[in-house]
């Protein structure tokens, strides 16, 4: 529980988490890693089956330059320290 608090704590400093007062959350677990240390996981599958599918196509690349033409403010987001491992299951039809 310890670990986990610590983790949280680390999160929330580099503003990357912040607390919540939602219905919906998903169970966390840490996972060993090969060297000894522990990676935090979050099992969104039961979560992922609540939420609404989204009905709107990406927009195309050229599109969203296009829109970006003439703004004074830009943000960038940094993705260095995030890890996401997916499975899924695939399906025949």
């Amino acid at each position: 529980m310890k670990g986990l608090s610590n983790k949280l704590q680390e999160l929330s400093e580099k503003g990357f988490i912040r607390p919540s007062s939602s219905l919906w959350g998903a169970p966390i677990l840490f996972v060993k890693k090969k060297d000894g240390s522990f990676r935090m996981c979050i099992n969104y599958r039961e979560l992922i089956k609540l939420t609404v599918k989204n009905r709107y196509p990406l927009p195309r690349i050229n599109d969203l330059f296009n829109q970006l033409q003439g703004s004074s403010v830009y943000s960038k987001v940094d993705l260095r320290s995030v890890t996401i491992n997916l499975e899924y299951e695939k399906k025949i039809s």
